[in-house]
């Protein structure tokens, strides 16, 4: 018998983080004031990766090809450097979900603050994720810009403040019209887009949820990571989009921290439109409001990938929670970890 996997409530930072998947917190109220940081620790220093992030004894590991280049029709005389992660699980005669990363250099960096590829391998082993394919893509650059990296993700030096930051639909048009044909003539990809999902950070996050917006018929599950939901190129118009809009079938999960950038720079005045954590509770209770399949997790973070990274398994859980499983007490294999076929036991 065929069924639905359904998530516990899950317990995140307890100390550190709210988490929640249904009711919005109170109104924020901001002010000059409030958005200076409070003395204290680092918020970030407390926030580690655990054992879901990091290599495991025992755990089939995945391979990730590339890099490979993606000339881009949507942004002429730019391309997009990407990386493709293959599950040691991959079937070529079974179709694969698929999760693309945007900043991919952030997301795949063994020594970075996500470190999907592990969670990856990990949660896909002990079949608390789907098999699927994972892209990591950069933001584009013409050929004489150089590739983003971990001190350099792009804003200074390639597209990224265009790509990821409007609310057009031209980066969905690389994601969607360009990457997907590619990837499609290697990787059997699922083509439901219920299995399908892409994520980032910062940027790389409101640039996530505009490939879902756009287009809901190609990926409709959102990660987002300290989202600039904010006026860097009218970010911050979201929720007056999305209450004014029709519903569209999207999940979406958000983290963000009280301490990510409050909207006020030395010597300015308090700017609630470039307040990251004001606009990411907006998001949430707009879609919140509009009966959206929505999680969220706030924490103590500043602007950056500590709590995300921290979080990261569990956000993946989350919105890939209904892959069907076995409930059936018979069905060894379901009780079996996920080994990749040639290692699987007849």
């Amino acid at each position: 018998m065929k069924s639905l996997y359904l998530l516990s409530p899950l317990l995140l930072l307890a100390s550190l983080a709210t988490f929640a998947q249904s009711s919005p917190v109170a109104n924020p109220v901001a002010s000059a004031a409030q958005s200076v940081a409070p003395q204290g620790p680092d918020p970030d220093a407390f926030y580690h990766l655990g054992p879901d992030s990091l290599p495991q004894d025992g755990v089939p590991k995945g391979e990730i090809r590339g890099p490979f280049t993606l000339p881009s029709k949507a942004y002429p005389g730019t391309q997009h450097t990407y990386w493709v992660y293959v599950p040691a699980q991959y079937d070529p005669a079974v179709a694969a979900s698929l999760m693309i990363y945007n900043d991919g250099q952030a997301f795949m960096n063994p020594d970075g603050d996500m470190r999907a590829q592990n969670v990856m391998d990990n949660l896909i082993f002990r079949r608390e994720l789907p098999v699927m394919i994972g892209v990591f893509i950069n933001p584009g650059r013409r050929p004489d810009q150089p590739e983003p990296d971990a001190k350099e993700w792009g804003d200074k030096t390639t597209n990224r403040p265009t790509e990821y930051n409007a609310l057009d639909d031209k980066y969905a048009a690389v994601i969607v019209d360009e990457l997907l044909p590619a990837l499609s003539k290697d990787y059997n990809i699922a083509k439901d887009p219920e299995w399908r999902g892409i994520g980032g950070s910062s940027s790389g996050a409101i640039a996530a949820f505009t490939v879902a917006w756009q287009r809901p018929n190609d990926f409709r599950k959102v990660l987002s990571n300290v989202g600039s939901f904010v006026d860097l190129r009218g970010g911050n118009a979201y929720p007056d989009i999305i209450a004014k809009s029709d519903k569209k079938p999207i999940r979406v999960f958000l983290c963000d921290g009280r301490n990510d950038n409050r909207g006020q720079r030395p010597g300015e005045e308090y700017n609630q439109a470039r307040d990251w954590f004001y606009q990411n509770v907006r998001m949430m209770q707009t879609l919140t409001a509009k009966g959206y399949d929505l999680n969220y997790a706030w924490g103590m973070n500043k602007h950056g990938q500590k709590m995300g990274g921290a979080v990261l398994p569990d956000m993946m859980r989350w919105l890939w929670r209904d892959h069907e499983f076995s409930s059936d007490p018979k069905d060894s294999g379901e009780r079996s970890f996920n080994l990749p076929k040639s290692a699987a036991k007849p």
